[in-house]
């Protein structure tokens, strides 16, 4: 699961009983040597969906970690790319990870919390990967609000998401253990961790994207394959921020782009 060069059981133990931010301090060294960073055979299909949708001026990786994300915004990006994560340690990372080639837009980190974005509407485009866990479902609608403050008009927020695990399945068990794990850590610890993977529901997420003021659809992952019903096994959301702000009830018809089949989250 963890690459030799990933950390000890014992690292991954204090890290776990650390705050999130302090946490990723702590791991940010090793953190691209495990399974925690977003794999290239996600991040390839969604660079390439994004140059169908582009080229965009200025792009933000949200929750950035240590650049993966933004490596992404590289090849979609004409001018500029940002990259913000309230992690110290995991943008340190980011910065001795950079290589800077002519005719790249430039780059910038920044460290904040994602709650309380330090930008105007100066981004064209928002990405982030693997960092919704992060955010209570309560947390959702101030987050997604703050993506809309910092999108020009036309902007789009992206991000995949993929299938839920079956249920009865052993990746449905894996991630109901650590979730339940996590739910006991944070009440008999303090600080807390937050970090839960079955919190981000697909129909949840569209629903409060429509109510920020995103215009919503879906678009397939093909290379990502299909599941044996045929829906896809991973969705790219694509949240559009109209060109002329509507309201939040002209905004709430989601478009369902995908093919085959849809699945109740």
């Amino acid at each position: 699961m963890f690459a030799p060069q990933g950390p000890t059981f014992r690292e991954l133990a204090v890290q776990a009983l650390s705050s999130v931010e302090r946490g990723y301090d702590l791991l940010a060294p090793t953190f691209d040597h495990t399974p925690f960073r977003t794999p290239d055979a996600i991040l390839t299909p969604v660079s390439r969906a994004l140059q169908g949708m582009g080229p965009f001026n200025s792009g933000l990786d949200l929750c950035c970690g240590t650049g993966a994300g933004t490596d992404v915004l590289r090849q979609v990006c004409r001018e500029r790319v940002t990259g913000v994560d309230l992690s110290a340690g995991m943008l340190a990372q980011a910065r001795a990870h950079e290589r800077p080639a002519a005719g790249a837009p430039h780059t910038a980190w920044v460290r904040a919390d994602a709650r309380a974005l330090p930008f105007g509407p100066v981004f064209d485009l928002v990405v982030s990967f693997g960092a919704f866990g992060h955010f209570l479902p309560g947390e959702r609608p101030g987050l997604f609000a703050q993506v809309h403050s910092v999108l020009r008009p036309g902007g789009r927020f992206v991000f995949p998401i993929g299938a839920p695990a079956r249920p009865g399945s052993p990746g449905y068990w894996a991630l109901l253990a650590f979730d339940t794990a996590m739910r006991v850590r944070n009440a008999l610890w303090r600080p807390r961790f937050v970090m839960y993977y079955r919190t981000f529901r697909l129909a949840d997420v569209r629903t409060e994207l429509a109510r920020a003021g995103f215009d919503v659809q879906l678009h397939a992952l093909p290379e990502l394959g299909r599941r044996p019903d045929g829906s896809p096994r991973c969705r790219l959301v694509v949240a559009t921020l109209p060109s002329r702000q509507r309201s939040a009830v002209a905004t709430g018809h989601l478009a369902e782009h995908a093919p085959g089949p849809t699945e109740a989250p």
